[in-house]
């Protein structure tokens, strides 16, 4: 007869095995949770865009009339050319060289023309002053035709401005807040020529990657293909993506299910430096290899002071001006900064932090890093 230890198991075995099992449950869900998180997702509208389906720029020339003598002056001969010519139509004749007037600008209209804008549909705009005038303020934009690239006229504008700024000018102070020569209308131009684009009845679309990855392109087709659950999309370079609608398919209905999709993205590391303004974004992405590095610097100061020669009394010498250069070199310690393996993005900007170096030492001591290799990124200067 077997006894009961035997055939029953141990409170301790049992116990471990609990434990085993919850320890094993908590790893999984731990391994799954990180591999979704390290998975970025973003939406096609987001990183892509439909070939054809664009914004088309608009420009035209006017005058802004209505300025408490804040327009262009006379030496800027162009605004009242632009008057006379206007005048002109209106079934004035008044000779450019007689009109002396302080309260019209001459300025550039710019707006953006959206896709499958209709005749009657507004647009904002933009005025930008172009001659020398201090102010737009209280100005009202005239009539202005707006050309597109082709020189067709697509729009016309019309209406005061909106400036968020201001410049006052008095006994030769000025007091100046933002840029008070730029200024908006909203809903100022109404289109009256629409840009003809029909996709009814088209059965492939181009969908344009924002940037262009063989990665994210395969990516994008796989999951819309998953979605649609038909192969309907496939990829033909690194940035274009085939869309084939089906027979019968609402076109509309198809680009928004497909925009709505959510796919894995895998951005490039890249590092951006923007040179004029010592600006430095360092993506979370970028890798970096073990590297020692050294930093120092060379202070050169050169100071001219400008000291008065006095002759001394009952001398014929003259008082002159003498200039007197002082030049004082410095060379400053080395800093060291090591960075071994698995050192992360935050380590070497709180290491740069630590040494006190300036937007200017990061920038070169990045281009630095990546000539040696210890930098797994593209480095892009602005």
């Amino acid at each position: 007869m077997t006894s009961s230890s035997a055939l029953f198991p141990s409170r301790k075995a049992v116990l471990w095995f609990i434990v085993s099992t919850v320890w094993l449950s908590c790893t999984l869900a731990v391994g799954a949770v990180a591999s979704n998180t390290s998975e970025k997702l973003a939406r096609v509208k987001d990183i892509a865009s439909i070939e054809g389906i664009r914004d088309n720029q608009l420009v035209g020339y006017g005058i802004v009339v209505g300025l408490q003598g804040t327009g262009d002056s006379q030496q800027t001969t162009f605004p009242t050319q632009t008057l006379a010519s206007t005048l002109l139509r209106m079934g004035v004749s008044v000779p450019a060289g007689a009109i002396r007037v302080q309260n019209l600008a001459a300025v550039f209209v710019a707006a953006t023309l959206p896709p499958f804008a209709r005749s009657g549909t507004k647009l904002d705009i933009t005025v930008s002053s172009a001659g020398d005038a201090r102010s737009l303020e209280g100005g009202l934009l005239l009539m202005t035709p707006l050309y597109g690239a082709d020189g067709k006229i697509y729009a016309q504008a019309q209406g005061p401005l909106v400036v968020g700024g201001y410049a006052i000018s008095i006994n030769g102070n000025i007091k100046q807040m933002n840029h008070p020569n730029t200024a908006r209308v909203p809903f100022g131009a109404i289109v009256e020529r629409a840009v003809p684009l029909d996709i009814e009845g088209k059965s492939q679309f181009s969908l344009l990657l924002n940037d262009a990855d063989f990665r994210s392109a395969e990516a994008v087709a796989d999951a819309i293909n998953s979605s649609l659950k038909r192969s309907a999309a496939h990829p033909l370079d690194s940035r274009r993506v085939i869309l084939s609608v089906s027979p019968g398919e609402e076109v509309p209905a198809f680009l928004a299910e497909v925009e709505s999709i959510e796919v894995p993205i895998y951005p490039r590391a890249k590092v951006i430096v923007n040179e004029r303004t010592g600006t430095v974004v360092i993506g979370g992405r970028v890798v970096l290899q073990p590297v020692s590095i050294l930093h120092g610097g060379l202070a050169v100061n050169v100071v001219s002071e400008f000291q008065v020669s006095q002759p001394g009394p009952f001398s014929d010498g003259k008082t002159k001006v003498v200039q007197q250069t002082n030049v004082d070199a410095f060379d400053k310690p080395v800093n060291r900064i090591e960075l071994k393996q698995g050192a992360t993005v935050d380590d070497l900007v709180r290491s740069l932090q630590t040494i006190g170096a300036s937007a200017r030492d990061v920038i070169s001591i990045l281009q630095a890093m990546k000539s040696a290799g210890a930098l797994e990124a593209e480095i892009e200067v602005l």
